[in-house]
Formats: C-alpha cells, sequence, structure tokens
C-alpha cells in the first residue's frame, strides 16, 4: 500500500462528505474528479483521462469504476476494496456499469449529485452517461460538493503542503543561481526542477511557466526555449509539489542592470501583495482580497496592465492545472476560513513598454490572519 494518511483520516473525509450529500438529499455521489477520488481513498493515477466513475453511496459504500490498466494502481494506493473494471473496446460504453451500481446500490431511482465540472467527464461522456441513468433519476450539479471540504486542510495535509513549499524555495535557489547572461532557459527549468525531484517531490499539476525576454509576459508555459541577454527579465511561475499538495512562487527576476520603471513596478507589487494579505482572516472573502490588489495597481497608475485575478487556492490538483477553487477576482462571495492555503500573484504585463514584473507566494490561513509557507522574501531579485 503506497497510502499518505492514516485510515482514519480517510474515515472522518468519508463522513464529512457523507454528512454533505445528507445536507443536500444526495442518495448517491458520482465522482470524475481525480482530486475527489484522491481525496477520499488516497487513488492516485492519471487515469481520468479516460472514463472512470467513484460513486459514494449515502450508506458509505464506495466503488471505483476504471479500466484494466488502473486496478493494481487503485490496488496499491488507494483504500478501495471494490475496485471494477470496464473493458475496452471499439464502441466500449462504460456508463451502462454505473447504472448498475447504482442498481445495486439501491438509489438508482433516487437523487444523484455529479461532479459535471470534471476533466475526466467529457461532453461525449456526460452524454453517453445521461443516457444509461435511469430517466427518474434527479440528478443534480455535486462539483463542488468535496472541493469544498478540500479547501480546508487537516493537520496531516499541511505537512505536506509544508514539504511543498521547502521545495519551491529550493526550485528558487536554483534559479538564482542559473539566471545570469547567456544562460539557457532549458538549464534553469531543468535545474529547477531538479530539486523538486530531488526532494522527493511530484511532477505539478501543470508545466512551469519560463519566460524570458518578450516571452516574460505570458502567463503560460510555451514551447521553445532561448538563452538569455547580458539586460534581460525572467518571469517564472512554479510549485513545490509532495504528495500531489502544491506550494506555489512566482517571481520575475531581472538579469543586468535593473530597470528603474521594473523597481517600481516591483514597489507596487509588493504593496498590492502587503494589501492582499491584510485580507486574508477568517471571515473576509475572495473578492475582498481581489479588491485590494486592484486598489493599489490602479492607484499606482498600473489598472490597464494588471490582470482579473490575483490567485487561488491550492492543494493535491492534477494536470492540467494546480489552480484550486476559490479563486480571487471581482465579488466573489467565497468567505476565507482557517487552514486554507492560498497562493497570491500580483502580475503587472505592460505589453506597449515590453516590461514585466511579478511576485507571488503561498500562505496559510490562521485563526486571525496569515502565515508564511515558504522562507522566498520578497525583495526584487536582479541579478548579473
Amino acid at each position: 500500500m503506497a497510502l499518505h494518511f492514516e485510515r482514519r483520516e480517510f474515515d472522518a473525509r468519508r463522513q464529512a462528505v457523507l454528512a454533505a450529500m445528507a445536507r443536500q438529499g444526495i442518495d448517491a455521489l458520482l465522482m470524475f474528479r481525480q482530486e475527489s477520488m484522491y481525496y477520499l481513498t488516497g487513488y492516485d493515477s492519471f487515469g481520468y483521462c479516460f472514463f472512470q466513475c467513484l460513486v459514494l453511496n449515502g450508506d458509505g459504500r464506495m466503488t471505483l469504476l476504471t479500466r484494466s490498466a488502473d486496478l493494481r494502481q487503485a490496488q496499491q494506493t488507494s483504500i478501495l476494496d471494490d475496485i471494477r473494471i470496464w473493458t475496452d473496446g471499439d464502441g466500449a460504453d462504460p456508463t451502462g456499469q454505473v447504472a448498475e451500481i447504482l442498481d445495486e446500490f439501491g438509489c438508482g431511482d433516487g437523487c444523484l449529485g455529479i461532479e459535471l465540472d470534471a476533466h475526466g467527464l467529457t461532453a461525449k461522456l456526460w452524454l453517453q452517461l445521461e443516457r444509461a441513468l435511469d430517466e427518474a433519476a434527479q440528478q443534480v450539479d455535486a462539483s463542488t460538493l468535496v472541493s469544498d471540504l478540500r479547501a480546508v486542510k487537516s493537520p496531516a495535509e499541511m505537512a505536506y503542503v509544508r514539504e511543498a513549499a521547502a521545495l519551491a524555495d529550493q526550485a528558487l535557489d536554483e534559479a538564482v543561481m542559473q539566471a545570469r547572461p547567456g544562460a539557457f532557459e532549458g538549464d534553469i527549468l531543468a535545474a529547477m526542477q531538479g530539486a523538486v525531484f530531488r526532494g522527493g517531490g511530484d511532477y505539478p499539476g501543470n508545466p512551469f511557466i519560463i519566460g524570458s525576454g518578450p516571452g516574460a509576459l505570458l502567463c503560460r508555459y510555451f514551447s521553445g526555449r532561448r538563452t538569455l541577454d547580458e539586460s534581460d527579465q525572467l518571469t517564472l511561475e512554479f510549485a513545490g509539489v509532495y504528495r500531489q499538495y502544491h506550494a506555489c512562487l512566482m517571481r520575475t527576476i531581472l538579469v543586468g542592470a535593473a530597470d528603474p520603471r521594473q523597481v517600481t513596478m516591483h514597489a507596487v507589487c509588493r504593496d498590492a501583495l502587503e494589501a492582499c494579505l491584510e485580507e486574508v482572516k477568517p471571515g473576509r472573502t475572495a473578492g475582498d482580497i481581489y479588491a485590494a490588489h486592484a486598489r493599489v495597481f490602479d492607484a499606482a497608475g498600473f489598472g490597464a496592465h494588471r490582470l482579473n485575478a490575483c490567485g487561488y487556492s491550492l492543494g493535491a490538483v492534477y494536470a492540467p492545472c494546480w489552480m484550486d477553487a476559490p479563486m480571487f477576482y471581482a465579488d466573489n462571495p467565497v468567505e476565507i476560513r482557517p487552514d486554507m492555503v492560498l497562493f497570491l500573484h500580483m502580475i503587472l504585463m505592460d505589453s506597449e513598454a515590453g516590461q514585466a514584473m511579478t511576485l507571488g507566494t503561498t500562505v496559510a490561513v490562521t485563526e486571525r490572519g496569515w502565515a508564511p509557507l515558504t522562507r522566498a522574501p520578497l525583495d526584487l531579485i536582479v541579478t548579473g
């Protein structure tokens, strides 16, 4: 068994999900998010690129329907006893087996909660599942039921988050050492990801973001590597990952002489981040955090260069993205709660000037405010 948590932790999580189901009148929950499966059972796989479904009955019984390639994966990484296989084949439709499981549980005509917002449930598969389910069954969107519970971390989860944060710090240390005139972006990436792997970490939920020169203004990974100029800018957004738990950092490193305007941009980013952190406390909302970010940037005259979101929650997530809910955007009413893990990123991209500046860090929510999870200072990094 490759379980990362004690059985009693899984039992407590299952009871919490069952209680949430009862409050919403859900008789059975159909899960297609790999994050939900990992959270409830420990099942650790990228098999969600094909059809698989974890069914949780209201009485606590769980059944996983997956492919033969994931049978042993589920046996060795999860607490699941009931693992069923659908057979690959031309025109195969495994959704009928989901209906059979529901009938076996005696809830085929009950209220079914379904994770509709899931990478593992494509439109084609959903249409097949709709046909397979009893038309008399009531179906409700339960995409956030488990996610809401996952947002608050247990002590055991927080221990893994701290390991991930330490790996993020080590990755940044490697980047700073590598970021010099003439350095190859590929070597920088290799050093950063190598630090995570050497520390026992995992692949991130999405590729590390790296861009220099004009590419420093991009917020996504893109193919193609370049060599740093004598005077350059290097934007990095990356994660330390441990047992699938993520802790992120974001920096724009200036290579060579620091441009005075980018020094100002960094100072404004730091002011905005500190204003956002003032809002990180129980009872405030994700929208409050965003409002602080927008207020500082707009007052400093950088409103045209900021983004429409400034961060999000982090946890144990899978590709294609490490972002978790809630996200910090205007008027998001989700309340901040103790033991959440939040990534706040201040991003300025001035396309006319061709200049970028970013500053991001991961923190834990405490009973009264926030606590840093990484040791990386917020100072402007200039190498030469």
